[in-house]
């Protein structure tokens, strides 16, 4: 399948930075199997890939980010194809990543489209973009993310309402509530995510992916062992290039030269 026509496109922004993009906008980028396939594998090459230290997943279109699972896919029985054994649903939601994801949300993230967006490290939102969890009024549940990684990131009682009622919120309210990083005009999405990861990887990628890493568990691990991998991880670092390239920048009053070794 040739690129423009694939239903996940990527594209380099630079050496370091990939941008992915959900391509079905005459489905409002909802998730079938073929999207799975090809976001999962993508997902697959840049954890492979030394050269990535960043990625952006957005979506095609200005109709929505993603609408979640195509129902008719759901209909036709073909659920299962909307998941992979590693990656979960979209081959992305429960892929246990290294490397950081930022969601430069263009539009609507419902259902498993905001379960994707929440399955992100960082979230920018263009001002038309809206947050919700409406299973529930299909009869249906958010088990891809949605109920527990929503009430980590907001407040409980606003989480639980919106996974009850099933009503999404705007992304004034999401920047509010902490869910989404940035708040900027829908034609400054891409430039404003792109700055973000810029910033990423001005530091050192070994750096920042071993404290991310730590980071991601800490409402789930114990203290202790919080403070027993930040340690282990450290003395990891201790033997890289990267470790020896970062004191001798700043001595040498220099930009540091990351490898990822």
């Amino acid at each position: 399948m040739d690129q423009i026509n694939s239903p996940v496109l990527q594209k380099h922004l630079n050496e370091h930075i990939l941008l992915v993009t959900l391509n079905r906008p005459a489905a409002r980028n909802a998730i079938n199997g073929a999207l799975t396939a090809a976001l999962g594998q993508i997902v697959e090459d840049t954890e492979s890939n030394p050269d990535i230290w960043a990625v952006i997943l957005t979506g095609s279109g200005d109709k929505a980010f993603s609408a979640g699972a195509d129902l008719r896919e759901v209909a036709d029985g073909r659920v299962a194809q909307l998941s992979t054994p590693r990656g979960g649903f979209a081959g992305f939601a429960n892929f246990q990543r290294s490397k950081t994801w930022i969601a430069a949300v263009n539009g609507p993230a419902l259902a498993g489209g905001m379960e994707i967006a929440l399955a992100c490290d960082m979230i920018i939102a263009a001002d038309t973009s809206i947050f919700g969890l409406p299973e529930v009024k299909r009869g249906l549940m958010a088990t891809e993310g949605g109920l527990y990684r929503l009430p980590r990131v907001i407040p409980r009682a606003i989480a639980l309402e919106m996974i009850a009622t099933g009503n999404p919120i705007s992304a004034a309210r999401a920047l509010s509530l902490g869910l989404v990083n940035d708040v900027v005009p829908a034609d400054k999405l891409i430039e404003s995510a792109y700055r973000l990861a810029s910033g990423i990887c001005e530091n050192s990628p070994l750096a920042v992916r071993e404290s991310l890493r730590i980071a991601r568990h800490a409402q789930a691990w114990p203290e202790e062992r919080l403070h027993r991998e930040g340690h282990e991880a450290l003395a990891k670092l201790a033997k890289t290039e990267d470790y020896q390239e970062g004191p001798s920048a700043f001595l040498e009053k220099r930009t540091p030269k990351w490898t990822g070794r």
